[in-house]
């Protein structure tokens, strides 16, 4: 069965809530981002806040809850658009192998670790690189890059 870390009703009615509008007016809190992906099932445009992690020239959106509702809509559309306040981007996602991802994890764990840390049963941006290893396939990755309309 897929890791995935249901959000409690604070995150879902608070947080979320908080985050994605700032994010709308244009705040981006510590790299935040609307993510906008396509349903997989319905099509309909479906939007929930992201952190958006750079890396040199290279961007990735990385999955702390495990195999959500958005990671399972970008796998199939392959695609989608994030937003901060009125600039929107489009963009094409591929997602990472589980040995591409340990390095990344451990970038978003250095940034992200005091919201996200308690999603990846422990393990910090510091552990040791095995144990990056062992949790990689919870936690799905992709890269991101511009897509030209």
């Amino acid at each position: 069965m897929p890791h995935y870390e249901r959000p409690g009703w604070f995150t879902v009615h608070v947080a979320n809530k908080i985050i994605a509008g700032a994010t709308r007016l244009g705040l981006s809190l510590r790299g935040s981002r609307v993510l906008k992906v396509r349903g997989r099932k319905t099509g309909k445009w479906r939007s929930t806040p992201v952190n958006l992690l750079t890396l040199g020239d290279e961007r990735y959106l990385v999955a702390p809850r495990g195999e959500t509702q958005w990671v399972r809509n970008l796998r199939v559309a392959k695609a989608g658009e994030l937003s901060l306040g009125r600039r929107t981007e489009p963009f094409a996602a591929l997602e990472l192998s589980e040995a591409e991802k340990p390095e990344i994890l451990r970038e978003y764990l250095k940034r992200w670790k005091t919201e996200t840390g308690i999603f990846f049963g422990g393990v910090g941006w510091d552990s040791p690189e095995a144990e990056l290893h062992r949790i990689s396939p919870e936690h799905p990755v992709f890269r991101i890059t511009a897509q030209r309309g």
